[in-house]
């Protein structure tokens, strides 16, 4: 038998016990109540961005099947998946993000003061990391901004992820969250080649003092004298295009040899006819600060982020400030089978629409069906000047089901039911047509598609928006035989011959259908890694600028 002071000491600890118990279940009931609160809240104040209901919602779904319990400390230091996620929020400019946006520069004084921290300051950092690793995640995987607030046709909703379930799953637990969040990002090629461009412009930006070249009054030609030259041997020299190992600059500023190689590079590189000249244009591209094309880089990392994932076909991609096609093969390294120059719509007023959508069918030998728009606005007044304008140019007036009315002379009933639009008007198939000698269909609500051009000269032009928003391609016959080559027959020498003396408007249904994709990147990074730069022609840029200028929540 025990006697009483034992039996009291027994008494006495089980009490300490059972009141240490108690505490532990009071302060943890703080911790999971101060969780509740911000999460039912959306907001914490001590983010660089407070409100968070957006993901409010994502935040609930996280904490609720816990209890509300802390995810990211144990015994009251952060896990080691915390600090892994907490560095590669720091890095978010590695991956052409911002840092600021996830607290980046908070986060080590958070850390500091965790140690002594209450329970509802534990909570509030918990909660803190949770929100900008579910924004830092999303960010990265479908971008900030929904592309539908820009209304262009690309749809992010397939592609978003479960958030808490990826927490829960892959990070909070995780042996390297660095691999986790690898696997959201983009897999395209040309994605990561930009990212590893963005990266070497930040080391050269930090290298680069930005001094200005003087602007000339007229073109330096080869040959010339410029009192920039050591100014901008030393820019070419870190952009790369000049050589490590070329001459340096003449001491008298002759503007000759390797200088005059290495100007046509970066014309090359930035849109620019590569003429090798010092015109105002070019040497205005040479004074753009490394800043300014960081920013490119990152506003189409954004963009990439839009795109859909998976493609049943290799596609064919336009990139609208280029003024480029390329048609990507099937193996993994995504490699460009076909490349070309290409037209696009007119920046002010005919813009070509973004967006993606699936080739299935070419018309050979088309007839070009004017729009209403271009109908009334450029048909109609002409005829009123000229009423045999329509024989004039091959045009047919026809009804709203492709009956011939008349290809002559226009009387004024027909005019009248042209003003109307009772009445159509289309073109006559042949090589002086819009539209070329073919057609590349991929039917969407804009009635855009890609085809051949009559005007050959165009295709020589450094900027090319001209057209009414369809895409002119300079090589017809050759992208024509690439959609064409799971067709038996229709090789490249059959779609010439029918091109110039074929069936007029031929159709020809593509065995396998083809992904496309008119897109907007002002920076580009091609296979050789080189980076290329072009002007925002459509303003673009600057509207999705001022979108993310204004912080979260973005448009969703």
């Amino acid at each position: 038998m025990l006697n009483h002071k034992t039996s009291s000491h027994g008494v006495s600890l089980a009490l300490r016990l059972l009141a240490g118990a108690c505490s532990v279940v009071a302060l943890l009931g703080q911790t999971n109540a101060t969780l509740r609160q911000i999460a039912d809240a959306g907001r914490l104040e001590d983010l660089r961005w407070s409100d968070f209901s957006d993901y409010r919602q994502h935040v609930k779904n996280f904490y609720e099947p816990g209890g509300y319990a802390l995810a990211w400390i144990r015994g009251g230091e952060p896990t080691p998946q915390a600090l892994g996620v907490i560095s590669i929020l720091q890095k978010a400019e590695e991956k052409g993000l911002c840092a600021e946006d996830y607290d980046g520069p908070r986060w080590s004084e958070r850390l500091a003061r965790l140690n002594n921290a209450s329970d509802p300051e534990r909570g509030k950092f918990d909660a803190e990391l949770t929100v900008c690793t579910m924004r830092y995640i999303s960010d990265l995987h479908i971008g900030k901004v929904n592309p539908k607030h820009f209304e262009f046709g690309l749809d992010v909703e397939q592609k978003k992820c479960n958030l808490p379930d990826f927490v829960r799953q892959h990070l909070v637990t995780a042996s390297d969250p660095a691999s986790a969040l690898d696997t959201v990002e983009p897999v395209f090629p040309g994605y990561q080649r930009t990212k590893a461009a963005l990266l070497r412009y930040l080391d050269l930006a930090r290298q680069d003092d930005g001094e200005q070249l003087p602007i000339p009054v007229k073109t330096v030609a080869p040959g010339s004298l410029y009192p920039g030259l050591p100014r901008l041997a030393k820019l070419l020299h870190l952009l790369g295009d000049l050589p490590p190992d070329a001459p340096p600059a003449a001491e008298v500023g002759t503007y000759a040899g390797p200088m005059v190689d290495a100007v046509k590079r970066f014309q090359r590189r930035h849109g620019l006819p590569p003429d090798g000249r010092l015109s105002a244009q070019t040497v205005k591209s040479l004074n753009t600060p490394l800043s300014f094309r960081i920013r490119q880089m990152q506003l189409t990392l954004e963009r990439w982020r839009w795109l859909p994932q998976d493609f049943p076909q290799p596609p064919v991609v336009v990139n609208i400030p280029e003024f480029r096609l390329r048609a990507y093969s099937t193996d993994e390294e995504g490699r460009i089978a076909l490349e070309m120059n290409v037209i696009v719509g007119k920046a002010y007023g005919h813009k070509t629409p973004i967006f993606a959508d699936t080739m299935k069918y070419v018309v050979l030998r088309p007839y070009w069906n004017v729009p209403p728009s271009i109908e009334r606005s450029e048909i109609v007044p002409n005829i009123q000047k000229d009423r045999n304008y329509i024989s004039k140019k091959g045009f047919e007036v026809t009804t709203q089901k492709g009956e011939i009315v008349t290809s002559g002379e226009i009387n004024d009933d027909v005019l009248a039911q042209l003003r109307s639009g009772k009445l159509a008007v289309r073109q006559k198939p042949g090589p002086t047509n819009s539209l070329g000698l073919v057609k590349l269909i991929f039917p969407n609500s804009h009635n855009v598609y890609l085809h051949s051009t009559p005007a050959q000269e165009l295709f020589s032009q450094s900027r090319r928006d001209f057209s009414h928003g369809c895409i002119r391609v300079e090589k017809p016959a050759e992208l024509t035989a690439w959609a064409l080559r799971n067709n038996t027959g229709w090789d490249l020498e059959r779609i010439k011959q029918a091109m110039n003396s074929g069936k007029d408007n031929q159709q020809v249904n593509l065995a396998k259908p083809i992904p496309v994709l008119i897109l907007y990147g002002t920076a580009v990074v091609n296979e050789a890694g080189d980076a290329m730069f072009f002007d925002d022609i459509y303003g673009l840029d600057a509207d999705l600028e001022r979108v993310l200028a204004k912080g979260y929540p973005y448009p969703k």
